[in-house]
């Protein structure tokens, strides 16, 4: 696919640039898989949301937000993908307690945090060390980044203001 990028950028990924391409194990309502950005961009739009760390309630909060409100993204032919540097088998266990979800969670653990890098999003002083930021990207389907976004830790991302930047795709 034209667009999406296979080398990992030296900085901060932006909107206008594209979309870093990425292969992760993924959980989908408990089934492990394989997710890989660009086969997904060839079918979709893309919401990429980069949380801290799973067992974090703000992360819990986010991720129950985009389950409930899902059909605001497939009307917008969009999949919202959850990415953190936790191990699918912690994964596992959270979706287990929270969950579930019908949206994909990837886990950025091995090679540790490589696709938080690539995103510039990777945190490398506490609190948090070697987690990621929590962060939004809105991906259209040729691979070019329409929003990015960091949040605060402790910040709720607006649902509306990833939803507005998907307007008009």
């Amino acid at each position: 696919m034209r667009g999406v990028s296979s080398e990992h950028p030296e900085t901060i990924v932006r909107a206008g640039q594209f979309a870093p391409d990425f292969d992760l194990p993924v959980l989908v309502g408990g089934v492990k898989k394989r997710f890989h950005l660009k086969e997904q961009l060839e079918l979709r739009n893309v919401v990429l949301a980069f949380y801290p760390l799973n067992w974090e309630a703000v992360s819990a909060r986010q991720l129950v937000e985009y389950q409930v409100e899902r059909r605001r993204f497939v009307a917008r032919n969009t999949e919202v993908v959850g990415i953190s540097v936790d191990s699918i088998m912690n994964t596992t266990e959270w979706e287990r307690e929270i969950g579930p979800f019908d949206y994909p969670l990837c886990s950025d653990f091995w090679p540790h945090g490589e696709v938080s890098r690539a995103y510039g999003v990777f945190r490398e002083q506490d609190p948090y060390a070697g987690a990621s930021e929590r962060a939004i990207f809105v991906v259209e389907r040729s691979g070019k980044i329409l929003l990015r976004k960091v949040y605060d830790l402790q910040e709720l991302p607006p649902l509306a203001e990833t939803l507005e930047a998907l307007r008009g795709l």
